[in-house]
C-alpha cells in the first residue's frame, strides 16, 4: 500500500506540473479561440530570460544573496514576458481581429519560431541552470502507518504546491473578476464583445501577458528540475493531451486532465511497464486523448458545439 501511495502521490505531483503548462493553452484559447502553438516556445523563452538574469545580476549588482538575485531576476523576466506580449498583440493580433481560426494557428506558429531564434539570439543556446532554492532530497512520510513510509521527492512537492497555488488564483481570476469576465465574452464572440465596449486589444494583451506569466512558472520549476535548454520548448507536447482531456475552454479541466494524466502515466509504468516491457509513461497520456477524441472530443469540461442549420 505504501509503494502504491508513493507512486500516486509522484503522478499527482507530476500531473500538476502539467496542468500548469496546460493551462497557457486554455487561457490563450478562451480569449481568441485559437490553439496556441507559441506555449512551448514561451515556456522556453521565459526560463531563459530567469535563467540568464539569475545569472547576470549578481555580477552586475554585485548582489550576494542568490534569494534576491533570484526575486529580480523573476521580476525582469515577468516585465520582458509583458513587453513580449505587448508586441504580440501590436504586430500580429492587432491586424487578424475577426479573422479565421486557421489564420490565427498559422500566426500562434510564426510567433513559436521567432521566440526560439530570439530566446537564442539574446541569451544563448547552452544549458543554463536556475537554482531558486527548491530542496531536493527526498523525504519520507507517514512512517507510523506504513511499514517503511512513503518516500516523495522535495522538490516535486514544493513545485506541485506552486503550481496548485498558481492555478487557484486564475481559477478566482476568471470567475470573480471583471476582467475574467470580459476575457470569457471575448471568447465567446470577438464582434459581441466589441459592441458592448470591451477593448479587444487591450483583453489580448492582458491575457498574453497572463499566459507569459503562466509560462514563465512552469519555466522556472521545469527548469530548476531539468535544466534550461531548448528541448524544454517541447514540454508543451506533454500538454498537449491534457487540454484534449480536460477541455480546450476549461481552467478545472486543465487542473483534472493534468491530474489524471500524471497519475495514469505513473501507475501504468509501475504496474503495468512490467507486463508489455515499459515505455508506457512516454505513450500513455496520447492513447488517452485519442480515445477521448473518438468518443467526448470537447473533452471531460469543454462545451459541446451543437451547429443549427
Amino acid at each position: 500500500m505504501g509503494f502504491f501511495l508513493e507512486t500516486l502521490l509522484g503522478g499527482l505531483m507530476a500531473g500538476m506540473l502539467y496542468s500548469l503548462v496546460a493551462l497557457g493553452f486554455v487561457l490563450i484559447f478562451k480569449a481568441s479561440g485559437v490553439f496556441n502553438f507559441a506555449q512551448g516556445a514561451m515556456v522556453l523563452f521565459a526560463a531563459l530570460a530567469m535563467a540568464r538574469f539569475a545569472e547576470w545580476i549578481p555580477r552586475w549588482t554585485g548582489l550576494e544573496s542568490k534569494i534576491i538575485a533570484n526575486i529580480v531576476a523573476f521580476a525582469i523576466a515577468a516585465a520582458v514576458m509583458f513587453v513580449v506580449a505587448w508586441i504580440i498583440e501590436r504586430l500580429v493580433l492587432r491586424h487578424l481581429v475577426n479573422q479565421e481560426g486557421a489564420t490565427l494557428l498559422m500566426a500562434t506558429l510564426g510567433i513559436s519560431y521567432f521566440l526560439d531564434g530570439l530566446g537564442q539570439s539574446l541569451f544563448g543556446s547552452d544549458i543554463y541552470k536556475i537554482d531558486i532554492g527548491m530542496p531536493k532530497d527526498p523525504v519520507m512520510i507517514l512512517e507510523g502507518f506504513f511499514p517503511g513510509g512513503v518516500l516523495i521527492n522535495k522538490e516535486d512537492l514544493y513545485a506541485a504546491l506552486i503550481a496548485a497555488a498558481l492555478v487557484a488564483l486564475l481559477s478566482l481570476f476568471f470567475q470573480k473578476t471583471s476582467t475574467g469576465r470580459a476575457l470569457r465574452a471575448v471568447a465567446d464572440d470577438h464582434q459581441a464583445a466589441q459592441s458592448v465596449g470591451i477593448p479587444l486589444g487591450r483583453i489580448w494583451v492582458i491575457v498574453w501577458t497572463v499566459a507569459g506569466a503562466v509560462a514563465l512558472v512552469a519555466g522556472m520549476i521545469w527548469g530548476s528540475k531539468l535544466g534550461v535548454q531548448f528541448s524544454l520548448a517541447t514540454v508543451a507536447l506533454r500538454a498537449l493531451p491534457v487540454v484534449i482531456l480536460g477541455g480546450l475552454t476549461s481552467v478545472p479541466g486543465a487542473i483534472v486532465g493534468g491530474l489524471i494524466i500524471g497519475v495514469g502515466e505513473k501507475l501504468s509504468e509501475v504496474f503495468l511497464g512490467p507486463y508489455v516491457g515499459g515505455g508506457i509513461e512516454i505513450w500513455f497520456a496520447y492513447v488517452l486523448a485519442l480515445v477521448f477524441l473518438l468518443f467526448r472530443p470537447q473533452g471531460l469540461f469543454g462545451e459541446k458545439i451543437i451547429d443549427r442549420v
